[in-house]
């Protein structure tokens, strides 16, 4: 039996590289595993050696303590890996292809899947609709910041590479596909962008860059990104967005500057729940976000709203805030007749024109949100910069594949 070592939420502020289990084809019991999925046989499975595996910001959000993710959870949903094995009910993955694993973990047979809603599978998350690796209450998958991991129904949810050393070429545009790059996306296609746009993106984080990106694709005319921190701000002006910081312009204000008028066409929010209000002094106020999109965006516009929001968070700035319930001015929203669209991205939508875009040299995700590879053994280091808002994504190499990574 090879060994596996991978990366483990232990309390809040906290996270080890420990020993796990190799992976076998029968989920077990661990932390975060619902009991009903305790013993599930996975003939249908993949195991992978992990290639490159991202730190996401929703990652982030269980190390801070602001989930009810308990200690020992094995983290890690943005998977890139070669398949070294494979289940007896696998049928046209190979041993040897590298591959794309969307975060959504989807089983390709309940009525949500076959009708391309793969972000709210029915099959795979006894708790609800939907499940991802490493997450809290996603039903317990072993997360994939690993040396190896195991992907359940492998022939329906994994993106294989066509050309394995192109694909090497570009593994860490390629990585981004996993999560950030089809979750910024959607949230610009739900926002409504098209040629000719203007889009409001609020949060210059890898989620929010790549939202920018993706309006750009899209065909936007003006991306307007904003946050607190200007180095986050200096990375969407490198690929010629607008910027407003927040924490000093009035966001009114400088869409006026910028545009002529003082509401855009379409607005995206890729903050989520741990929003803080404006200004320096600014404390969090989670519906800050979602608010400042209704007022800035024009009458029939829409919100897509990648950010994440949660059904329990114990460091609330309330009661209401500690069960997901936010002061939002709706009547605002209903009488600008704004669409909203809200949850998990389905990346098997998104994944596969997004990896063309990438292979034809059409986009450099990766430039764009400051991919930065670092070691398995370098990831608490990783999450702690990145929780002190470092403008990076970065990108854990667990076997030195790509020869990129940083010292610590």
């Amino acid at each position: 039996m090879s060994s596996n070592r991978a990366v483990a939420y232990k309390g809040a502020g906290k996270v080890e590289v420990v020993d796990i289990d190799y992976p076998g084809y029968e989920l077990k019991d661990g932390p975060g595993v619902n009991p009903a999925n305790i013993g599930r046989k996975l003939p249908h499975g993949a195991i992978l050696k992990v290639v490159t595996t991202n730190i996401c910001g929703s990652d982030q959000h269980m190390v801070r303590g602001r989930t009810t993710a308990p200690e020992g959870l094995v983290l890690g949903h943005e998977i890139t890996g070669e398949v070294i094995d494979v289940g007896p009910g696998v049928e046209f993955i190979k041993t040897g292809d590298l591959v794309s694993v969307p975060f959504n973990i989807s089983c390709g047979r309940c009525v949500n899947c076959k009708i391309g809603r793969t972000e709210i599978c029915l099959n795979v998350n006894p708790d609800r609709p939907g499940s991802a690796y490493g997450y809290v209450d996603m039903g317990g998958w072993v997360g994939g910041q690993a040396e190896y991991v195991l992907v359940p129904y492998a022939d329906w949810n994994l993106l294989k590479f066509p050309d394995k050393d192109q694909a090497l070429e570009k593994i860490l545009d390629l990585t981004m596909l996993s999560d950030i790059f089809p979750t910024g996306y959607h949230g610009a296609v739900t926002a409504g962008v098209g040629p000719g746009s203007s889009v409001y993106i609020a949060g210059a984080g890898p989620v929010g860059l790549a939202a920018a990106v993706g309006a750009q694709l899209l065909g936007a005319a003006v991306v307007i990104v904003a946050d607190m921190q200007e180095d986050r701000l200096a990375s969407a002006r490198a690929f010629g967005c607008e910027t407003i910081n927040v924490a000093e312009q009035d966001p009114r204000e400088q869409i006026a500057r910028i545009l002529g008028r003082e509401e855009v066409d379409c607005g995206v929010d890729a903050v989520g729940f741990e929003a803080k209000g404006h200004g320096h002094d600014a404390k969090e106020a989670p519906a800050t976000v979602l608010n400042t999109l209704m007022d800035v965006t024009k009458a029939g516009g829409a919100l897509g709203i990648p950010g994440l929001y949660v059904t329990g968070d114990p460091g609330g700035v309330d009661e209401a805030a500690k069960e997901g319930s936010l002061s939002l001015r709706l009547g605002l929203g209903w009488a600008k007749a704004l669409g909203f669209m809200t949850g998990q991205c389905p990346v098997m939508r998104y994944h596969r024109p997004l990896m063309e875009a990438i292979l034809h040299d059409r986009v450099h995700i990766a430039d764009a949100v400051n991919a930065t590879v670092i070691s398995l053994d370098d990831a608490p280091r990783g999450y702690a910069e990145f929780d002190k808002g470092a403008a990076k994504k970065f990108v854990i190499d667990p076997h030195g594949t790509t020869g990129l990574a940083t010292a610590s």
